[in-house]
């Protein structure tokens, strides 16, 4: 004898006036049983794209103990929008001999048409929910690149304000009179070289420094230091991201050291904890940053230096690495090749040493040079990329225009190294010949410091080695 029963699940994500109510499913799926025992199923509030809700899922307990004869609803995207999921139901059903009925459009899984047309209208439901996920995620990274702030809390250190961007109204980041400079405490405490998470905790609870009402967490901290809405975007910013692969919006001119950068999540990027910015979005915020953005570098770089898992990327066994460009050269032994290049640095930076100390100075024209030759460098990136499959005529061409910009690199490169010259700190030089009399007891990652500084490239034959310096 039966003694199973029918069901009838009801659910209703949002309550407004052009979605029928979970009463009125009910009811239609009543009519469609025409009496007889059954018992309601409803969740109120939740979203069809996945199945993590309270009564499905006790509706599924009920179907494994063998409770449930029949499945009926008012139409099939409220039980499933996912073919992932109605499959895998389908089989639940026919795991334990359960029917399925959509009550508004004719399905019925006891004929073998009803199966064939619920499949049918299961892709259909699973195309529509792709489609405006589509609109939905082409609208944000639309509104991403015009530099609007997405949603959510202003991060420690910053308040939201009402602003209009492009006759639209959104949200822009000022800085908190109250926070601000505990923000910028946190990046000048982790700045200092010798300085760590547990140092900065330690000091803001001694100090009785509190954040949001709580004591100071390092996870906190290693979150703060790695956004760039801080930073007073420049250049050196720039060039950093670009270096790291991640996509930048702004042209290189537009970075003039004053706004912070908003980074969002590529389209296609994997989630990768903060380790890796391949494919990721910089784009300038229309907010100012508060930390100085070699500040913010310092603080950057020295967090990629203490992750210990990272990609093949970055190598530890020569502070050269990237800098050396091999012609027809022999075997270098690293060794003696690094403290070859380590004279020379010394040599360099001896025709400073008399520099008297003097207030530092923006140069225009050093920034106008470091924008053009940022916009070189792009230019002649964007056409490397173009020559993959690229005919012969293309190439001679690509080739062409690629000398003729790296002559113009070259020309560029000089006259910085000129300029900066002349405006080179007092502080900078008095660290790098720290650095450099200290040369064997400093560790890797300040050696690499002190060539990013000095050098651009170093060009190797078998006959002569070269040069291009940054100062």
């Amino acid at each position: 004898m039966e003694n199973r029963i029918d069901a009838i699940y009801a659910r209703q994500s949002v309550d407004r006036k052009d979605s029928i109510s979970i009463e009125s499913q009910i009811e239609f799926c009543k009519y469609e049983l025409r009496g007889g025992n059954h018992k309601d199923y409803q969740d109120k509030g939740y979203s069809g794209k996945n199945t993590d809700r309270p009564k499905f899922q006790e509706l599924l307990a009920d179907i494994r103990q063998g409770l449930i004869r029949r499945v009926v609803v008012y139409k099939l995207d409220r039980i499933s929008r996912s073919i992932l999921d109605f499959a895998t139901m389908m089989e639940l059903f026919q795991e334990y001999n359960v029917e399925f009925v959509s009550s508004t459009e004719k399905f019925d899984t006891s004929t073998p048409m009803g199966r064939a047309m619920l499949n049918i209208c299961i892709v259909f439901a699973q195309l529509e929910r792709e489609t405006i996920q589509k609109r939905v995620t082409d609208a944000y990274y639309s509104r991403c690149q015009r530099g609007f702030h997405m949603s959510g809390a202003a991060p420690f250190g910053f308040k939201l304000e009402p602003t209009t961007i492009q006759g639209i109204r959104t949200k822009m980041m000022i800085p908190d009179p109250a926070t601000a400079n505990i923000a910028r405490l946190m990046f000048e405490m982790y700045a200092e070289p010798s300085m760590s998470f547990g140092d900065i905790a330690r000091y803001f609870a001694e100090n009785n420094i509190l954040i949001y009402g709580k004591e100071l967490k390092r996870g906190f901290i290693s979150q703060l230091l790695r956004n760039p809405i801080y930073a007073q975007a420049d250049l050196e910013l720039y060039e950093f991201f670009k270096g790291q692969g991640a996509v930048v919006v702004n042209d290189a001119a537009d970075f003039a050291g004053t706004n912070g950068c908003y980074l969002y999540q590529g389209r296609d990027v994997q989630e990768r904890k903060n380790k890796d910015l391949r494919g990721q979005i910089l784009v300038l915020a229309p907010s100012e940053g508060i930390v100085p953005a070699d500040t913010w570098l310092r603080c950057r770089k020295k967090l990629l230096a203490n992750i210990t898992f990272q990609g093949g990327r970055k190598a530890r066994n020569t502070w050269l690495a990237g800098k050396i460009k091999c012609g027809r050269c022999g075997t270098l032994r690293t060794a003696e090749f690094e403290q070859f290049v380590y004279g020379e640095m010394v040599k360099k930076l001896s025709e400073f040493q008399t520099l008297t100390a003097k207030a530092t100075t923006v140069n225009p024209k050093l920034t106008a040079l470091n924008v053009e030759l940022a916009q070189v460098e792009d230019e002649i990136e964007k056409l490397l990329n173009t020559l993959t499959g690229a005919n012969a005529v293309l190439l001679s061409y690509a080739n062409g225009k690629i000398e003729e910009l790296d002559a113009n690199r070259q020309r560029l490169i000089k006259e910085i190294a000129a300029l900066n010259a002349e405006t080179i700190s007092p502080q900078k030089i008095e660290f790098l010949s720290a650095h450099l009399h200290n040369w064997n007891n400093i560790d890797f990652d300040d050696r690499r410091q002190v060539a990013d500084i000095i050098l651009s490239q170093v060009q190797a034959t078998s006959d002569r080695v070269s040069f291009e310096w940054k100062i």
